[in-house]
């Protein structure tokens, strides 16, 4: 099995599905790019994105349907998987998907939202206690 590690971000909303009452699977579409650069002649080398499909389960599923929109940025970890389907024509087709067994959301969340755990200066001073970075 060849593992994978991705960065990249979120090109449209997930898709989230259910089945068997509680089981959940999502469907996410990952824009990874690699940097330009300048040949030693001169030329360039321009931008590459590519474009991943990647397919979550269960918990992560979950989180990917509360947390993960538009724009932002994933870092996955998983194993490809080659699949092949024929199409109404009979030409068969050929794909390349990521199977999720990590996520980690690396976008920031939103100014609006409270802070999930407040600074040691905060604490400091809803003890009673002194600042740590005030010398005197």
């Amino acid at each position: 099995m060849n593992k994978v590690m991705l960065i990249g971000n979120v090109g449209k909303e997930p898709e989230v599905r259910y089945y068997d009452r509680d089981q959940a699977y999502a469907t996410v579409r990952l824009a990874t790019k690699e940097r330009g650069y300048t040949l030693q002649n001169g030329t360039q080398v321009p931008d590459r994105t590519d474009w991943h499909t990647v397919r979550l389960w269960n918990n992560l599923a979950k989180i990917v349907e509360r947390y993960v929109h538009t724009g932002d940025k994933l870092y996955i970890e998983g194993r490809i998987r080659y699949v092949s389907y024929d199409d109404k024509k009979g030409q068969r087709h050929y794909m390349t998907e990521i199977y999720a067994e990590n996520l980690e959301l690396l976008s920031p969340k939103p100014a609006s939202q409270p802070q999930a755990k407040p600074s040691q200066n905060e604490v400091n001073k809803a003890d009673g206690g002194q600042d740590e970075s005030v010398p005197f």
